[in-house]
């Protein structure tokens, strides 16, 4: 009974022993490393992962064994030659070699493993294996500096290297080395000073050849001096060499080690290797737990990585104590950061919530750089409106060159640029980007249908930077401008500046033709059309275009003249609408130089119609073709169309194909002259006409077509007349007024108003005229 009682006693003191000193509670309480439970710091190879390893030996109690253990103790001594080694050796011996069993019971199971490991646990040891052999006197010295952080990175370290090796309970329990060099070797490792380290190593091999430095120690230089150049080339921006470093100093790539690990992140990413760094990244969301250093890395990948890894990544959050999660602190500026990087890709999709957090801020702090975030990032998307509203919030925190120029292109965007070029103004020499967009706001807007009602300083402050910044674009939009204002002098020069900075340019090429045309400057057309044959077609098949014009000086009459009495009544004409000058124009040094054609090509040109000769009535089909072409010219001159039109009729009788387009050309324009559209438009095609003869004659046949419908109240019917008509050729002042008055006999009073106001401006007296008929019929009483 006794024996028994001793038996479970000595069991019992047995196991707390071995518990107490395979537990690590005691020496993480004494250097606060890490609370109790924590698994050991896990090591990050280059492309793998090497896990905490598992139990090392079975991890249920084996209570026979344990008996057994204590039957050996508490037995007399067995005969010397059967004795077992645990039995011979001293009391605290044995919980040394029942070690590994106690550890089994009392160590937490490992962590899951990263996705990336490829390095399988070390296999489970024996029961009964025994301590290896490990230097720890480099944890006894850092022990008794009291250097934590040393401490717990040479846990990491000999836990990595040897897996069943378990740390002392207390490091400074085992007696230390009497060796005073090599503790100063230590001290010196300690500091840093690696280079006297290495020489006072040197030195006593040198004076001892007997001496063999600690492995431990060596290995650990080895390894600081890695860690040394490792940092050294991340500072240098050598990031191929980081790799290779990390690569052969697995050892390094630790918790403890954790600039190592952001430093290798960002080389796998300047490396084009941006899916390693994500996954460095990730080995240290998954398995180091230092809050701030979690944070950090968060905001290290934000600024190197993509918005999808980061995503990624933020799925590795752990939950916060209190509900929130861990990274609600950075939140607020991982927005803005996502919100960047939709700014300069369109296409990148930004999940909802990070909008409306920055919506949010800029609502709440009022910060001007949130609202331009946002403006760009919807102008990117063609959101006009939305950008529009954001980027004039952020002019009225800070009015800048960004916010501006953001706010100029959603105007733009949403054909509003008058306002836009307005904006601009102040920012027009910023940047070349700010200059871009001023430029572009100019060109829309003197590109607008109807032309806007510019002010001459806005004229003036344009023309001035489009010449110069010889700004192609605009100073073609003006010539364009000018003719629609019947200002074909100042429209030709527009257009000859815009050749002069760009001889290529062939939309101001054509302007120039046409306008020279009108301008009755046969010769100036000659030569464009010699200087672009080959080049374009529309320049250089442009025909005399005279015929419309008799004498080359006046347009062909419309049909009748308009009366202004009742709103209901067709509008009143003039042959010319009072002109709105454009004081500046380009000036006088800048020339066309057109380029020597490759070809040339013969233009046949028309004789000089005379009057005399058809001033009496001659039957026509008694002449011949060539002769009555001429007579039916000659009748159209003294205004006779009904006998120009049996005139050219004969002329349709000729062999040459030339004679027959000219009469068809202008038994066309008789019958216009007579007010016969119908008939004008079957006339044209008894030959056929060149490209140009045909849009004249059809912009011609709808206009008359558009006056008849207007006498007949036909107001629906003459406005698409209009419509089909100006996408041929731009609106005429007189025509415009016309489409006024269409709109208010439909009672469409705003549309009336917008298009009487716009030809007012140009000085028009019947526009004037149609805009105090709206008011009459909508304000009757002010009237009064």
């Amino acid at each position: 009974m006794k024996s028994s009682l001793v038996a479970i006693s000595a069991a019992i003191v047995v196991a707390t022993f071995v518990t107490g000193l395979k537990d690590r509670a005691a020496l993480q309480e004494k250097f606060g490393l890490a609370s109790a439970g924590k698994p050991a710091p896990e090591l990050m190879m280059m492309g793998r992962i090497k896990p905490t390893d598992g139990p090392a030996g079975n991890p249920e109690f084996n209570a026979q064994l344990v008996a057994e253990k204590i039957e050996a103790i508490t037995s007399p001594p067995p005969a010397p030659d059967t004795s077992e080694p645990d039995a011979a050796a001293s009391q605290p011996a044995a919980p040394q070699t029942a070690a590994p069993p106690a550890q089994t019971v009392a160590q937490p199971p490992a962590p899951v493993t990263p996705p990336i490991v490829s390095e399988p646990p070390a296999p489970q040891q024996a029961a009964a294996a025994p301590q290896p052999a490990v230097d720890e006197s480099a944890l006894r010295y850092f022990a008794s500096r009291g250097d934590k952080v040393r401490l717990q990175a040479e846990i990491s370290r000999l836990q990595a290297l040897y897996p069943t090796w378990v740390p002392p309970a207390d490091p400074l329990a085992v007696p230390q080395n009497g060796d005073k060099q090599l503790e100063a070797m230590w001290q010196l490792y300690s500091d840093g000073r690696y280079a006297e380290l290495r020489k006072a190593v040197a030195d006593r091999q040198a004076a001892d050849a007997g001496w063999q430095p600690p492995a431990d120690l060596l290995d650990r230089l080895d390894v600081a001096e890695a860690r040394a150049r490792l940092v050294n080339a991340s500072d240098l921006k050598q990031y191929a060499t980081v790799v290779d470093i990390a690569a052969a100093t697995p050892s390094l790539l630790t918790c403890s080690e954790i600039d190592v690990l952001w430093r290798v992140a960002e080389a796998f990413i300047q490396t084009e290797r941006a899916q390693r760094g994500q996954d460095a990244y990730a080995y240290i969301l998954k398995n180091c737990t230092n809050p701030a250093e979690r944070q950090a890395t968060v905001e290290k990948a934000s600024t190197l990585l993509a918005y999808q890894p980061m995503q990624a990544l933020l799925a590795l959050e752990r939950p916060a104590a209190d509900g929130s999660k861990e990274f609600d602190a950075i939140r607020d500026n991982l927005a803005r950061r996502f919100m960047a990087e939709g700014d300069d890709d369109p296409n990148l999709a930004i999940a909802p919530d990070y909008i409306a957090r920055l919506e949010k801020l800029a609502a709440t702090q009022g910060l001007a750089s949130d609202a331009l975030l946002l403006g760009w990032f919807q102008l990117r998307r063609n959101n006009d409106a939305d950008a529009e509203k954001w980027f004039r919030a952020a002019r009225a925190k800070q009015d800048s060159v960004a916010a501006s120029q953001g706010l100029a292109l959603a105007l733009i965007a949403r054909k509003a640029p008058e306002e836009a070029e307005d904006v601009m103004f102040r920012w027009r020499a910023d940047s070349d980007d700010a200059t871009a967009t001023y430029l572009a706001a100019t060109a829309n807007l003197m590109a607008l249908q109807p032309p806007a009602d510019l002010a001459e300083d806005v004229l003036h402050r344009i023309a001035t930077e489009v010449i110069a910044r010889k700004y192609v674009p605009t100073a073609q939009q003006f010539g364009w401008y000018a003719r629609s204002l019947n200002q074909f002098q100042t429209a030709a020069r527009w257009f000859e500046t815009a050749l002069a900075w760009k001889p290529d340019d062939e939309p101001s090429a054509y302007g120039l033709v046409i306008t020279r045309e009108q301008l009755s400057d046969r010769k100036g057309v000659l030569d464009l059309q010699r200087a672009w044959a080959g080049r374009s077609s529309r320049i250089t098949n442009l025909e005399d275009t005279s015929s419309l014009i008799p004498n080359a000086v006046t347009p062909p009459p419309e049909k009748g003249t308009l009366a202004a009495q009742q709103p209901t009544q067709r509008p009143p004409t003039e042959p010319l609408p009072a002109e709105r000058r454009i004081t500046l124009q380009p000036g006088s040094q800048v020339v066309v130089r057109a380029a020597k054609p490759a070809m040339e090509t013969a233009t046949v040109q028309r004789g000089p119609r005379q009057t005399r000769g058809c001033s009496t009535t001659i039957d026509a089909e008694q002449l011949e073709p060539a002769d009555a072409l001429s007579r039916g010219w000659c009748l159209m001159d003294i205004n006779r169309p009904m006998e120009a039109i049996s005139a050219f009729e004969a002329a349709l009788q000729s062999p040459s194909r030339k004679v027959r387009e000219d009469a068809a050309y202008g038994q066309s324009l008789a019958y216009l002259r007579a007010g016969l559209s119908g008939n004008a438009a079957v006339a044209a095609t008894k030959a056929p006409q060149n490209r140009q003869r045909a849009a004249e004659l059809q912009v011609a046949i709808l206009a008359d077509r558009a006056l008849s419908a207007f006498d007949a109240g036909r107001y629906r019917e003459t406005l698409i007349y209009l419509d089909q008509r100006a996408q041929l050729q731009q609106e005429r002042i007189d025509l415009m007024v016309l489409r006024g008055y269409c709109y208010l006999n439909l009672k469409m009073y705003g549309d009336a108003t917008r298009i009487f106001e716009a030809a007012a401006a140009t000085g028009s007296r019947d526009a004037a005229r149609g805009l105090a008929d709206v008011r009459n019929v909508t304000h009757p009483d002010v009237n009064d």
